[in-house]
């Protein structure tokens, strides 16, 4: 999926647009261990925000918990819509 996406995501009264495709996404991923989860979060939404909104966003990201909602947010929104089922094996008798 090479898909970008421009996505605004609203904040109070301002709105911030991010431009968002599979690099960023996939490098998001790839940098969150079990001791850091919310500067991920945080460099994907300042990488993928808009230039002239960085500051703004700056000063919103101060708060660990609204960067994990903003970048949970902004992946929701990224994510394709499709439909997943999980088949559960059927039990099969042994001799």
């Amino acid at each position: 999926m090479t898909e970008r996406r421009e996505i605004t995501l609203t904040v109070g009264d301002a709105d911030f647009q991010f431009t968002v495709d599979a690099a960023d996404v996939t490098k998001y991923f790839n940098s969150i261990t079990q001791t850091s989860k919310v500067a991920p979060a945080t460099n994907l939404l300042s990488n993928t925000v808009h230039q002239d909104q960085r500051a703004p966003l700056k000063g919103l990201l101060k708060n660990p918990v609204l960067a994990m909602q903003l970048a949970g947010a902004l992946l929701e929104e990224y994510s394709p819509d499709v439909e997943i089922t999980v088949k559960k094996p059927s039990p099969t008798l042994n001799d």
